[in-house]
């Protein structure tokens, strides 16, 4: 018994630890200059409309908001023929009219894993949610409330009522987020998910937990309507993995931890080598690439056996590909070019190698590291492009502010890699919207364009289906007739609420922010270990 009791203590405290730096609170938004509207009425001409129901592209098309919804979606016309003018919604005095001829519209993006950041990343909530709403990300899901679940909560009103510019936001408490002291006990796990949802949240975010303490949240936090997600950690998969959690009530997984174990056939226990430790985190992230080669394979029995038990509880899994993948690719991942421009000073030390920031494990990382990840993804990607087909849901997360990976940047980076995975773009786009919407429980409100539901729009000059890359704030290179180098795309309009944001004036709000910080710090960045230029120093203060 007494060694229960202190596993569960050092349990509590490891996690604590490990998300230390998130649980400082960042600067507060400040109140919203940004943004045209809502309006009485919204009128938005000649759009090819990506709908994310399954629908291909059809267009063009006019829709009409009045106030934050939906009211009309009428197609005026044919590609390339000019329709009278009186066959089409007419504005009347007051209206708003915003032409987007030619454009493409898809509903707003729904990013299920989207940390607001922490004290440790230096990342204000201005810096944040502009980078997110510039990308089209009109709805977040904070699966932790680094800042405070009373923070997150704060921020959630504020963005409701159009106060502050920023994406609507869901608040998923990590379990046992403001306890006394920790939770040993399936009463006391249910008393504290009772006051979690007295105090307003809309679910809850676990690392794992005893399976007796674990199975009576879940099952407490049911009863209550909330819903749940789970990184499974290594410190408790081994007692519950993604398929014990998703039977005891589980609505979410995160990213894979919990699924080969799952597919294990020959062992129960990860294949640790003797000179592992959990704390070192290059020890741990070099050994979980090579997980899923200890896995069950594509086809075999159990592998549909697993798969089946998950699709038939209506199982979500939220892969968020695109935080490892500095994992298989580092160079590549810490040299994206929005980097230069984006990324704040204490934001680029924090991802630094590091052996006390999570998320920083370069302690020696190399060609081998690289290449056991690159196997370990195709496994991944084939279990959840598999789990798509079978009809399992899948959403878009990006767990950004970690590994390289950037706020806005990063969600974009998910929709190419769950391509690469086998999603047609169609397929990604509803992924990205009505899939998350289904998880979080609002698709009579949002993930579609339908009559009746919120007016959140992602609005592109581009076709995203042709190529993903132009839906980056630095947009996709391009070579034009004079031979020279253009860029083509980012975001244009990003509609929240029926509130008008222009994409790419958010985006110069957050390169302001940026050169500022730099210019006060005498920043630059420079390649780990490479001297600075004279009279600067990498990542400080001159």
């Amino acid at each position: 018994m007494k060694k229960t009791f202190i596993r569960r203590i050092t349990v509590c405290l490891l996690l604590s630890v490990w998300f230390s730096p998130l649980f400082a609170q960042i600067p507060k938004a400040p109140a919203r200059k940004e943004g045209d509207g809502p309006h009485n009425r919204l009128i938005i001409r000649g759009v090819t409309l990506v709908n994310s129901t399954g629908a291909p592209p059809v267009g063009p098309v006019d829709i009409v908001v009045e106030k934050n919804r939906i009211a009309q979606i009428r197609q005026v016309g044919y590609p390339g023929v000019t329709v009278d003018p009186k066959n089409r919604p007419q504005a009347g005095p007051g209206d708003k009219e915003l032409n987007c001829e030619g454009m493409y519209l898809m509903p707003g993006f729904v990013d299920m894993h989207g940390h607001i950041g922490g004290q440790a990343q230096g990342t204000p909530a201005e810096y944040v949610f502009k980078l997110w709403l510039a990308h089209g990300i009109t709805t977040i899901r904070d699966p932790s409330c680094g800042n405070g679940l009373d923070w997150v909560l704060e921020h959630r009103a504020k963005s409701e009522r159009n106060e502050i510019t920023a994406p609507r936001i869901k608040a998923y408490t990590v379990f046992g987020q403001g306890a006394k002291a920790p939770i040993t006990t399936a009463e006391q796990a249910r008393e504290w998910v009772r006051e979690n949802a007295k105090k307003g949240a809309d679910g809850i975010k676990f690392f794992g937990a005893e399976p007796e303490v674990f199975r009576a949240a879940l099952d407490e936090n049911r009863k209550l309507g909330l819903r749940s997600a789970c990184h499974h950690a290594q410190l408790e998969v081994a007692r519950m993995n993604v398929l014990a959690t998703a039977k005891a009530g589980l609505t979410t997984m995160e990213h894979w931890y919990g699924l080969p174990e799952a597919l294990f056939e020959d062992k129960t226990i990860q294949n640790y080598p003797a000179d592992y430790n959990y704390n070192n985190e290059q020890n741990r992230f070099e050994e979980a690439g090579k997980l899923w080669q200890q896995a069950a394979k594509p086809g075999t029995e159990t592998w549909n056996r697993v798969m089946d038990e998950l699709i038939a509880m209506d199982f979500t899994i939220d892969p968020t590909f695109n935080i490892y993948e500095a994992n298989r690719e580092l160079m590549l991942t810490r040299r994206a070019e929005w980097h230069d421009e984006y990324t704040l000073p204490a934001l680029w030390r924090f991802y630094g190698p590091s052996r006390i920031s999570h998320g920083s494990y370069w302690h020696n990382w190399g060609t081998e590291q690289e290449v056991t990840w690159k196997r370990n993804y195709q496994l991944w990607m084939a279990f959840v492009n598999e789990y798509k087909n079978r009809g399992g849901r899948v959403t878009t997360g990006s767990d950004s502010g970690f590994i390289y990976q950037l706020y806005g940047f990063a969600y974009i980076r998910e929709l190419e890699l769950l391509r690469e995975a086998g999603f047609h773009p169609l397929e990604v786009i509803r992924a990205a919207t009505l899939k998350g919407a289904e998880a979080l429980g609002m698709a009579s409100q949002i993930g579609s364009v339908e009559i009746g539901k919120l007016a959140d729009f992602v609005i592109v000059e581009e076709n995203p289906l042709a190529n993903l890359k132009v839906l980056y704030g630095t947009g996709a290179i391009r070579l034009n007739e004079k031979n020279e180098v253009v860029r083509a795309g980012g975001v244009k309009y990003t509609v929240k609420d029926g509130v008008v944001y222009d994409a790419k004036q958010l985006l110069a709000d957050v390169r302001r922010i940026v050169a500022e910080a730099k210019q006060k710090e005498g920043f630059e960045i420079t390649q780990p270990g490479v001297p600075p230029k004279a009279g600067k120093l990498s990542g400080g203060k001159q």
